[in-house]
C-alpha cells in the first residue's frame, strides 16, 4: 500500500512539472497538438500509477519522451510556417464582409448553428452586423463588427477617458469587506457616511455595495429591507438615481 501511495505522489508531481514547462494556456486555449500531447500524458501515467506490475520506469520514460516531442514540436513551429499549419492548423474566414462563406463552414466542419451560437456568446445576434468572423485553430471565434455597430471608444470620440481604477466589493451579506475598503482609500466612517445618503443605517441591511472603478457606489439592500437599488456618485458626492 505504502509503496502505491508514492507511485502516484510521484507520478503526480512528474506529470504537473511536466504540464506546467509546457505552457500556462487553459484547456479551451489548447492547440490540437498540445491537447493530444496531454491526454496521452494522462494515459501513461495512469497505468503505473494503479498497476505496481508495471515498472514505474515504464511511465516516466513514455512521459518525458512527449515532453520532449512536444518541446521539439513548439520550436520547429516556431521556425516554420508549414510545420506551425501542420500542428496548429490556421485560421478561417467564416464571414467575409457580411456574407457567411459556405466553403470555409464545409471544410472546418462547422454549422451555421454552431456560428450562430458562438456569435450569440459575443452578444452578436445579426449577421447583418458582422464584418467578419475567423474560426481561431483553437475554435474561438473573432468577431469584427461593422463599422455602425462597433461600440465607439473615448479615442474614436476625442475626449478624455476617465482613471481605470480596481472595482471593489466593499460589503457582501451584510459583512463589510475592510481590506477592499483599506485598498479602495476609504475607511469605516466615509463607508457609513455613503450609506446613510442612500437611507441605509446599518451595513447589515445591505446584500451588497460595489465601489466601481468610476466612482459610483452601489448599493443594494437585502430583500427583507426592500431590495431596493441605490447609486451614489463618490467623486461628486452626490446620489445619483434609486431604482
Amino acid at each position: 500500500m505504502l509503496v502505491l501511495f508514492l507511485r502516484v505522489i510521484l507520478l503526480y508531481l512528474l506529470v504537473f512539472v511536466t504540464l506546467r514547462l509546457t505552457g500556462k494556456r487553459q484547456l479551451s486555449d489548447l492547440q490540437p497538438f498540445d491537447l493530444v500531447i496531454t491526454l496521452l500524458i494522462a494515459e501513461l501515467a495512469l497505468e503505473p500509477a494503479t498497476n505496481t506490475g508495471v515498472p514505474l520506469f515504464y511511465g516516466v520514460v513514455p512521459i518525458l519522451t512527449l515532453f520532449l516531442l512536444q518541446n521539439l514540436v513548439a520550436y520547429l513551429s516556431l521556425k516554420s510556417e508549414g510545420v506551425r499549419k501542420i500542428a496548429c492548423g490556421q485560421s478561417i474566414v467564416v464571414v467575409s464582409n457580411g456574407v457567411v462563406e459556405e466553403a470555409a463552414l464545409r471544410s472546418s466542419r462547422y454549422t451555421l448553428s454552431d456560428l450562430m451560437e458562438q456569435l450569440r456568446s459575443k452578444d452578436v445576434f445579426s449577421l447583418e452586423d458582422v464584418a467578419y468572423a475567423i474560426l481561431e485553430t483553437n475554435g474561438q471565434l473573432s468577431v469584427l463588427l461593422k463599422g455602425e455597430k462597433q461600440k465607439p471608444t473615448c479615442g474614436m470620440l476625442h475626449i478624455a477617458a476617465s482613471e481605470s481604477a480596481l472595482p471593489l466589493m466593499l460589503i457582501q451579506d451584510g459583512e463589510v469587506h475592510y481590506m477592499a475598503l483599506k485598498r479602495a482609500g476609504y475607511n469605516e466612517a466615509w463607508l457609513k457616511k455613503q450609506l446613510e445618503k442612500a437611507g441605509v443605517f446599518s451595513e447589515r441591511d445591505v446584500f451588497f455595495a460595489f465601489l466601481g472603478g468610476d466612482g459610483m457606489l452601489h448599493i443594494q439592500r437585502r430583500r427583507a429591507r426592500g431590495g431596493d437599488v441605490v447609486f451614489l456618485d463618490t467623486k461628486s458626492g452626490g446620489k445619483d438615481g434609486k431604482a
